[in-house]
């Protein structure tokens, strides 16, 4: 494994490292080699799922809904 196990990081920590794979995302997936774009997608799976675990409650926007989603385009129409 890359890095700090995710269940060893603080909540401000894991937000930080959180905040940092996202931004760095993009750029991975463009111009990173295979090796380092897997890397990438396991150590993104290892933080969002302690994130998760960490919040299972987590507020859900409604327009990031299927159903929010289909009320949007209805709305456009």
């Amino acid at each position: 494994m890359n890095g700090v196990d995710p269940g060893g990081l603080d909540d401000q920590q894991l937000m930080k490292e959180l905040e940092t794979i996202h931004r760095t995302r993009h750029d991975t997936l463009l111009h990173a080699s295979n090796d380092a774009l897997r890397a990438h997608n396991d150590r993104m799976a290892q933080l969002e799922g302690e994130y998760l675990r960490r919040h299972p409650r987590r507020p859900i926007a409604t327009g990031r809904t299927r159903e929010g989603a289909r009320g949007r385009d209805c709305a456009q129409e």
